[in-house]
């Protein structure tokens, strides 16, 4: 296995907007499959990942089929051919699904109005939910029901609609676990370590990697 870290614009360096940093992680993922012989990598398994605004990033990579930098290579994918998602945010616009999310309307208004600020351009260009349709890669969702930053019943919906449309997409709920709960210097590791297990197995049943995880 090989781990690459891409970097991103974001808006504090570089006065970003949420459709640049999704352009990027599109770049990285086509960068990395245009040298997969360099990389000594297979080009058909490149797993996305990511925790919060980088899970949406890697989610982005194997849902949203837009948004690419169009100076690049366009016959090279883009496309991740896996994802695994920490706390994402998946859902960035309320269309079509506003009785739905858990947020009351006067809320729903301002988060939206915020985001399409922050995204710069309609929010639904960049929504995975909002993309969902069959074909997508599978997909593995570790997500706490207690987060108040990115709500679980937000991750619910995207793994239901995953599924109706006959994708392979696997939520693990944290009970009572905050945003971020997956984290290394969080608690006493236990989240740390059972999400890293859950995604060696999850990697081994696609056949990317073999054996049984190591870690202690």
């Amino acid at each position: 296995m090989v781990a690459m870290a891409a970097d991103y614009r974001v808006a504090s360096r570089h006065n970003a907007k949420v459709v640049d940093c999704v352009a990027d992680a599109k770049s990285s993922i086509r960068c990395f499959r245009q040298n997969a012989e360099k990389l000594g990598i297979h080009p058909n398994k490149i797993a996305a990942g990511g925790g919060s605004a980088g899970g949406h990033l890697a989610a982005c990579t194997a849902v949203i089929p837009t948004g690419d930098d169009p100076s690049e290579d366009q016959s090279i994918s883009s496309q991740a051919n896996a994802a695994v998602l920490f706390n994402p945010a998946l859902i960035l616009s309320s269309a079509g699904i506003k009785d739905q999310l858990p947020l009351s309307a006067a809320d729903e208004t301002s988060l939206m109005e915020r985001l399409r600020e922050r995204i710069g351009a309609d929010p639904k260009t960049v929504s995975p939910y909002h993309h969902i349709r069959p074909g997508l890669p599978p997909i593995i969702i570790f997500h706490g029901t207690a987060d108040t930053t990115v709500p679980f019943a937000t991750v619910k919906l995207f793994a239901e609609a995953m599924t109706k449309a006959g994708n392979q997409c696997r939520l693990v709920p944290f009970e009572g676990a905050g945003h971020g709960f997956f984290n290394f210097g969080r608690g006493d590791k236990t989240a740390y370590k059972e999400t890293l297990r859950l995604t060696d197995e999850f990697l081994t049943e696609l056949g990317y990697l073999t054996g049984k995880p190591t870690l202690e």
